[in-house]
């Protein structure tokens, strides 16, 4: 039952453990601390042709982290999974001066400080996928560049602001310009937290492709039970993409200009038995200017931990898309351990 619990606060907290873009901490504070995850997953996936279905690895994940007298603190994480399009590559590398609370600085390759579910580590996720309007109006999922950030008033107040490429990762910026980047966060009690976050910048090499973009997020806590919330909305004057997730390979360039917006609302409930179910509801609007342009997703889950390290997700997602419905239904059974 401890464990259970520990698991649970663990699970709640890692939004807010997210704001140094680094969710997993060292194992102490003295020399270099081995982290990662694994994530082998089973997905059966509908399509006009009928069902297919596969063994696959979501992620597979291994990094050091530690600190340096003084105040000085390191992350480094790679991916090893070869069912993405980069066989291995660089996720996160970033060095932090930390001595101030209210005003740390990080420089490096990290998550900008855009939505809240993009920030929630990928080991921490309540449902294996992330929303679709995350994943079409929060990416690029990593960038380089460099952050302030902090809390203030015992961490009712935090903040992120940083100047990025807006370029996908380990990559040279495309332009000469840079990406504003920011989030604040309110947490009047432990039991709610509410907040924005906004980026804008150009992307492509033309200066007329401006892209602007605004969020709205939400947690409620109560006990064992959880809601979260978010609203994504977004704006492009010239070109955009469309796809990819967060491998940061886009399926396809649009010409604009176009405007889009979505959110999800998720419920879960921490049982005494290490059983977590979970229900979400996400919608989004690829263009608002066309009618019924709008896809409604819902996640029906379970999630299991085994112990503080060890968990089990399945996961059905039902899509129903308004202006073209098509077979692309989802169940998904992942494996994870944590190190």
């Amino acid at each position: 039952m401890k464990r259970s619990i520990i698991c649970s606060l663990l699970v709640m907290l890692c939004p807010l453990l997210a704001r140094s873009q680094g969710c997993m901490e060292p194992k102490s504070e003295e020399g270099v601390s081995v982290i990662g995850y694994l994530q082998p997953q089973y997905e059966l996936l509908q399509t006009p042709d009928g069902w297919n279905n596969g063994f696959t690895f979501n992620r597979a994940r291994l990094g050091v982290t530690g600190s340096i007298p003084y105040d000085f603190s390191y992350y480094a994480m790679i991916d090893f999974s070869r069912f993405k399009p980069q066989a291995t590559y660089i996720l996160d590398a970033f060095i932090t001066y930390g001595r101030f609370s209210f005003a740390k600085a990080t420089l490096g390759q990290f998550k900008p400080p855009y939505s809240q579910e993009l920030n929630t580590p990928c080991h921490k996720l309540h449902t294996i996928e992330r929303s679709k309007v995350v994943y079409e109006l929060a990416l690029p999922d990593r960038d380089l560049g460099i952050m302030v950030w902090g809390s203030f008033l015992d961490s009712r107040i935090s903040y992120n602001f940083a100047v990025m490429n807006g370029y996908r990762r380990n990559f040279f910026d495309e332009n000469k310009q840079k990406d504003i980047v920011g989030r604040l966060l309110f947490q009047p009690s432990e039991m709610f937290r509410f907040g924005g976050s906004f980026r804008r910048g150009v992307t492509g090499a033309g200066s007329d492709n401006l892209k602007t973009r605004y969020a709205a997020e939400m947690q409620f806590k109560w006990r064992d039970l959880m809601l979260q919330a978010e609203y994504l909305h977004g704006t492009d004057t010239g070109s955009y993409t469309t796809g990819g997730g967060c491998d940061g390979s886009p399926i396809e360039i649009h010409d604009g200009p176009v405007t889009r917006d979505g959110m999800y609302a998720m419920l879960m409930y921490m049982t005494p038995w290490r059983i977590q179910p979970v229900i979400k509801y996400e919608f989004y609007r690829g263009d608002i200017s066309i009618a019924n342009n709008i896809d409604h997703w819902i996640t029906y889950g379970i999630n299991y931990f085994f112990n503080d390290w060890t968990r089990l997700q399945v996961n059905y997602i039902y899509k129903s898309e308004m202006l073209d419905e098509i077979p692309n239904d989802a169940f998904l059974v992942q494996l994870q351990v944590e190190f």
